[in-house]
């Protein structure tokens, strides 16, 4: 009977240091299922579609979509002929305090654990990466396409860590699918960054030097250099806002989502003639842009990368004309049916960590009690 109870202890053990176990690994599970990196705060920078801190120059009618600052030095030169639709800062308190929330936001990315490092100097066009922090030590640089892939995800981020530079070259492009949004990508910069001529670039970029954008390079996102100086040349620079889902508050029907969206500062100015489009080289692909008002859905081709004019840009998704193809800019009345698809996907990838969970625990549930249960009856049947 000693042997038998002996026995039934360790069996009874066994069986709850297994139901231990499996409950362990549905927690893990369920933590990585729901762990996302978090997108870099720019605090009162968020403002800024340039922001730099010696000097910002610009040559041509560039449009900025949003504010310009610049802090500690008042310098800014090239407004007119370049356009600012939000406000100008010049060394003033908004300024000087949207530097600091840069430095602040720069060592936020420069902080990030990376899920990916490069040994050195690397080219990234041609790759399509997934959402996560990417380090090297040395450059990073874009050569034809780089694709970004949310995997159906709006809150995916993407955040660059270059140790020294980055440079994109003549015609290179940034492309958006599966639900990536341009506010939630960071360009982390240890010296200066580089727009080539005619880049159709997305993201943030975070300086500590400066930053040069060439002929007719467009950016959906932010140029921010913290000590230099930000260097422009009929540039198009519109600052994005993330789509944010908000439940229907109606009193009747079902409960559904809609899809809302901080614009930028509008105001009319004249769409770019179609005719005056340079032709891509090197094997890029050519894209026109387009003119109308309050577009909430916008497509940049790489090429000649124009952007369109005289409407409310409020998302841009990017697509690449490669091998002599072109791209086309289009222009959609509503954002609601994409921002939709892509909180039914994120409603589908809860649901399955959901079920991931609830068979991980009903399994350790049935094997602990099996195996309490073997141990309880053992003892009775030897007898």
């Amino acid at each position: 009977m000693a042997a038998h109870g002996g026995r039934s202890r360790r069996r009874v053990f066994l069986g709850l240091s297994l139901s231990v176990v499996l409950a362990s690994a549905v927690v893990a599970d369920a933590g990585t299922a729901g762990a996302a990196e978090a997108p870099v705060g720019l605090g009162t920078a968020k403002s800024f579609g340039v922001l730099a801190g010696s000097a910002v120059t610009n040559t041509g009618p560039t449009v900025i979509n949003s504010d310009l600052g610049t802090c500690p030095s008042p310098a800014i030169t090239g407004f007119p002929p370049g356009e600012v639709k939000g406000t100008i800062h010049a060394a003033n308190a908004v300024a000087c305090q949207a530097q600091s929330d840069l430095t602040t936001a720069f060592n936020d990315a420069a902080g990030r654990a990376p899920n990916t490092t490069y040994p050195g100097a690397t080219e990234l066009g041609g790759l399509t990466l997934t959402p996560g922090v990417y380090k090297t030590p040395t450059s990073l640089a874009i050569t034809g396409a780089l694709t970004l892939n949310g995997q159906g995800d709006p809150d995916a981020v993407f955040i660059f860590q270059a140790g020294s530079t980055l440079l994109t070259a003549v015609d290179a492009s940034v492309v958006l699918i599966n639900g990536t949004q341009a506010c939630n990508v960071f360009w982390q910069v240890g010296s200066s960054a580089t727009l080539g001529v005619r880049s159709a670039f997305i993201g943030t970029i975070l300086a500590f030097t400066s930053i040069s954008a060439n002929t007719r390079a467009t950016v959906q996102g932010r140029l921010m250099a913290r000590n230099g100086a930000v260097t422009l040349d009929t540039n198009t620079v519109t600052t994005p806002a993330c789509a944010t889902t908000t439940p229907n508050t109606s009193s009747t029907g079902p409960s559904t989502s809609s899809t809302t969206s901080t614009p930028p500062p509008t105001t009319s100015t004249t769409a770019p003639n179609a005719s005056s489009t340079d032709s891509a080289g090197g094997g890029g692909g050519s894209g026109g842009g387009g003119a109308g008002a309050n577009n909430t859905s916008t497509t940049l081709a790489s090429g000649n990368g124009a952007t369109p004019a005289g409407g409310d840009a409020r998302s841009v998704t990017a697509k690449t004309g490669r091998g002599g193809g072109s791209g086309t800019s289009t222009f959609d009345g509503t954002a609601s049916s994409s921002s939709t698809e892509l909180s039914r996907t994120g409603m589908a990838r809860t649901g399955a960590s959901v079920r991931r969970w609830l068979f991980w625990g009903g399994l350790s549930t049935v094997l602990g009690s099996g195996l309490v249960l073997v141990a309880r009856r053992k003892p009775s049947s030897s007898s």
